[in-house]
């Protein structure tokens, strides 16, 4: 496999729409005796990885949000105006091309979107999306496929496993729903 194929999620209008990650995620089978981590290699080539690391290593430790937007940008994420990616915050390494975070959102400090998940058999790779001013708390992971509404919250130390409707609130491990930010106003 090389960077350009089709089986990487590259093309949204190969997956007919759904309202579940799993139905968003592309299966990527590995044969043979070893896992798929070790195939990684015929995944993703492994300069592209290296000078994602490097971006996503700046991406990290920099302090500026408008370099932190436009290295993510570089490395193919769609980041709209006004997204503040916190510190120590993580995009996925493999597949950054994959993540959408809408206008004026927040990843909030250690945060991190994975696009892929390595297992035993095959390998996966998914889009995330993060709504406009929708907020990903500290130390929150986000899964591949997994879709996070307008004015969502995810609290920190999250696993969300699972979309997060717009104006939801979801906490946990995995992540629920805590209830949403018009039945907070409404009280």
């Amino acid at each position: 496999m090389t960077d350009s194929d089709p089986d990487l999620g590259s093309d949204p209008d190969d997956t007919p729409p759904s309202h579940s990650r799993h139905d968003r995620v592309r299966r990527h089978a590995t044969p043979g005796p070893a896992n798929s981590l070790a195939h990684w290699p015929s995944a993703r080539h492994p300069v592209r990885v290296a000078i994602n690391y490097v971006a996503v290593w700046l991406i990290r430790i920099s302090p500026s949000l408008r370099l932190k937007r436009w290295l993510l940008r570089r490395l193919g994420a769609t980041v709209g105006p006004g997204v503040s990616w916190g510190l120590e915050a993580t995009p996925d390494v493999f597949w950054p091309n994959l993540i959408t975070v809408g206008e004026g959102a927040i990843v909030g400090y250690d945060a991190t979107l994975l696009c892929h998940e390595f297992l035993q058999d095959e390998y996966r790779t998914g889009e995330v999306v993060v709504g406009e001013r929708a907020m990903i708390g500290a130390g929150a992971i986000v899964l591949p496929g997994v879709e996070i509404g307008a004015e969502a919250s995810v609290a920190a130390n999250s696993l969300v496993t699972r979309d997060v409707a717009p104006g939801e609130t979801v906490a946990g491990v995995p992540a629920e729903p805590m209830g949403s930010r018009t039945d907070e106003t409404a009280e």
